[in-house]
């Protein structure tokens, strides 16, 4: 099922809540026109302009790869999403552990959540207009035909390990940048990726469950 609205807050919290409150039993997309307070990462807030991608799957953990852990669910349905767009942005590209960038600038991010057997995503994509230090695809593709063609992929999406093999080389452009993990931003230069999608830093293992 999908539902589709001009305007919400959030799709991700629309979704969640409905999930939480056993209103919603089935898989289930929400799209919006316009969201006026999506959430990024470390709870910021995603600024969204209309016409870009702003949508929230509800996914039953049963129906996805038995192999997938889900510390690399965030990773993995960004890169389902960079496999669908990659012939027509070969520069796109998932930055650990959850973001989509278009050559060196974001250009959208996922988040998961694991909430009553399902894994609930959300993803954001400037599609037409970014803001500054941000990128857009500036594509004539429509939010609405986007997801259809996400849901698709989904329908026959690749197991963790196959997925894996690809997104283990296209970490090495990962290096040239940082995340946040917890309070702090650690430089992610010498990270080694894990089989399970957490890294290893100076003999730490870090997990980014968002």
């Amino acid at each position: 099922m999908i539902r589709s609205f001009e305007r919400l807050g959030s799709t991700q919290r629309w979704l969640s809540d409905r999930i939480r409150r056993g209103e919603i039993t089935e898989e289930t997309a929400v799209i919006a026109e316009l969201q006026t307070d999506g959430i990024g990462s470390r709870e910021s807030r995603w600024i969204g302009h209309r016409g870009n991608f702003f949508a929230s799957i509800a996914l039953k953990e049963s129906h996805l790869p038995e192999d997938l852990p889900p510390s690399a669910a965030s990773i993995y349905f960004a890169f389902v999403m960079k496999q669908l767009l990659s012939s027509r942005y070969p520069d796109l590209w998932v930055k650990w552990p959850n973001d989509l960038y278009l050559g060196e600038k974001k250009v959208g991010g996922v988040l998961t959540a694991r909430l009553k057997g399902f894994y609930v995503v959300g993803i954001g994509i400037n599609l037409k207009k970014s803001e500054k230090n941000f990128a857009a695809l500036e594509t004539e593709l429509s939010a609405m035909i986007l997801l259809d063609m996400y849901l698709d992929r989904l329908r026959s999406a690749p197991k963790w390990k196959e997925l894996f093999r690809e997104y283990r080389l296209e970490f090495e452009k990962t290096r040239a940048f940082s995340a946040h993990i917890g309070q702090k931003r650690i430089s992610l230069e010498n990270a080694q990726i894990m089989d399970d999608g957490s890294i290893v830093v100076n003999g730490e293992r870090m997990v980014s469950l968002r």
